[in-house]
């Protein structure tokens, strides 16, 4: 996929990422906010056309009300895809939970395996792009659109998700290229090309990972660059008012400190993740704790109200599609399951077997979306604030993660810096692993000589994403990354055979005694 004839495009794209940066810097804020706007407006209008048509239309679509919408073809893609691949894995979600629980502790390590990263770094390295701004401010605009029920729907696809991550990262182990300099490139690209190549269909396979490049490639920077400065910036300006005004400031500290650390490449980022995941994730599931603990006679309430809002038919079976619509949406979009992005990650772990690896992966939508997504949303229902008037702003603007700082802040005053701390850290460490995804994505199409293209670009992005508005940015990351879901899934789903094949023949020497724990010295 490496083609030299792609440089020149490479460079144009860096000069409109300079071009659109350095304009917005410079031109008056109601110009910049006006022509900005009016372009991903444009761009995310021809991306709905492509993958979020609805395939089942209920009642006539509102732009202002999402439960409004009928079923996204998107959506619905990864709904089935990921209940096929639990049912074709004999729901490995559930099974191999404890499994995957001792080869993260390092019972199974293998001396001399070949890859770049241990297996809890490869983990840390994908949970520090999935574990992010969709924990925060996704799950306040999935409850704050469609009601507490969204989150049982998120809940169900964390758990189909596990299924999916888990075919993604066995599949990437499978087909990675290691070469000479000890260098991994593996991911969707490669299994998609090299996977259905070996089945006989190799045009097919080379045009599906073009086309996830290129959805990943736009993906890095929306959802895992330009979502992430815009919904930590209006988290951090409810601490800092004067970022209101000056918010390109926001966007150009975020840039110099994503820019250290990106040049580095993925053992450094691996490192950095390795690091920041666990305190941020401990700080933040301590502050949703003292909430939660704090109103621990109003837990089961909430939980229920969960559940029954989830099969409510108040408003028809449209509002109760539009429940689930929403629930998996936003579930998508934190935990990355049938995304492929983190099968990048995956890739480079040291380990002997590949589905070992993928046993390590399904545990991330776990952590993210049954475990962390959903004590978000106990603290958004338990305070109240997605259905509170004046509060209704931050829901219409898209707003999510002021949403939950008004959340924490209801509880006790200074939670909101707390939060606002650890938005800062959650998107940082989205972003320096996304920018890896991305790159690996544009060194296959442009050729790794024109990586440092993508790096400006990323930067620029950043600047980008503090000034945009946050409806704008949240649609356009949306759309590319469930995008990426297509050619992903598909794959997934072709591939299934032998993921399948790998496991049964794993598990059997597992049973009879033959893989050992602590086979290390």
């Amino acid at each position: 996929m490496n083609n030299n004839k792609y440089r020149i495009p490479a460079f144009l794209i860096l000069i409109v990422a300079v071009f659109f940066s350095v304009s917005a810097l410079a031109a008056e804020p109601g110009e910049t906010s006006k022509s900005l706007n009016d372009i991903f407006g444009s761009v995310n209008k021809f991306l709905a056309d492509i993958f979020f048509f609805d395939i089942i239309q209920m009642v006539p679509a509102s732009e202002s009300d999402e439960k409004a919408a009928g079923m996204p073809f998107i959506v619905a893609w990864l709904v089935v895809g990921a209940t096929f691949l639990t049912i074709r894995m004999g729901f490995i979600n559930l099974r191999m939970f404890r499994h995957a629980y001792n080869i993260i502790r390092g019972k199974y390590q293998v001396p001399g395996a070949m890859g770049e990263v241990t297996s809890f770094q490869a983990l840390t390295t994908a949970l520090s792009a999935t574990v992010g701004l969709g924990n925060i401010a996704g799950v306040a605009i999935a409850v704050g659109v469609g009601g507490p029920g969204a989150v049982f729907w998120m809940m169900v696809a964390g758990l189909l998700g596990m299924t999916s991550k888990f075919t993604e990262a066995t599949l990437a182990q499978m087909f990675r290229e290691v070469r000479p300099d000890g260098h991994v490139m593996g991911g969707a690209m490669e299994y998609l090309s090299r996977g259905l190549k070996d089945k006989g269909w190799s045009k097919t396979g080379k045009a599906l990972a073009i086309l996830f490049c290129f959805l990943t490639i736009g993906a890095s920077l929306g959802g895992g660059n330009a979502f992430q400065v815009s919904q930590s910036l209006s988290a951090v300006q409810q601490q800092i008012p004067e970022l209101v005004e000056y918010s390109w400031v926001y966007g150009v500290v975020m840039g110099f400190l994503v820019g250290i650390v990106i040049i580095g490449g993925i053992r450094r980022i691996a490192h950095t993740a390795q690091a920041i995941v666990p305190s941020m994730v401990f700080i933040y599931l301590i502050a949703c704790l003292w909430i939660i603990l704090g109103q621990a006679n109003e837990v089961p309430g909430a939980l229920g109200l969960i559940v029954t809002e989830a099969f409510t038919l108040d408003a028809g079976f449209g509002g109760l599609l539009g429940i689930l619509i929403v629930g998996f949406k936003r579930a998508a979009f934190s935990s990355e399951a049938g995304i492929g992005s983190a099968a990048i990650a995956h890739a480079t772990a040291r380990v002997k077997y590949p589905v070992r690896q993928g046993i390590v992966a399904l545990m991330e939508p776990f952590i993210d979306t049954v475990v962390i997504c959903t004590m978000t949303a106990l603290v958004i229902i338990l305070t109240g604030v997605y259905t509170d008037a004046q509060y209704a702003p931050l829901i219409d603007a898209n707003k999510g993660a002021a949403l939950t700082s008004a959340a924490f802040g209801t509880a006790i005053s200074w939670f909101p810096i707390i939060l606002s701390i650890s938005v800062v850290l959650f998107a940082y460490s989205t972003m320096i692993s996304w920018s890896y995804y991305g790159e690996r994505c544009w060194s296959g199409l442009f050729g790794a000589r024109s990586a440092f293209v993508y790096r400006i670009a990323f930067l620029c992005f950043v600047v980008l994403g503090s000034i945009i508005k946050p409806t704008n940015v949240g649609n356009f990351s949306d759309m590319l990354i469930l995008g990426m879901a297509f050619p992903n899934l598909l794959g997934g789903v072709l591939l299934s055979g032998k993921v399948k094949a790998a496991l049964d023949d794993y598990w059997d020497r597992y049973r009879s005694g033959e893989i050992k724990r602590h086979n290390h010295p």
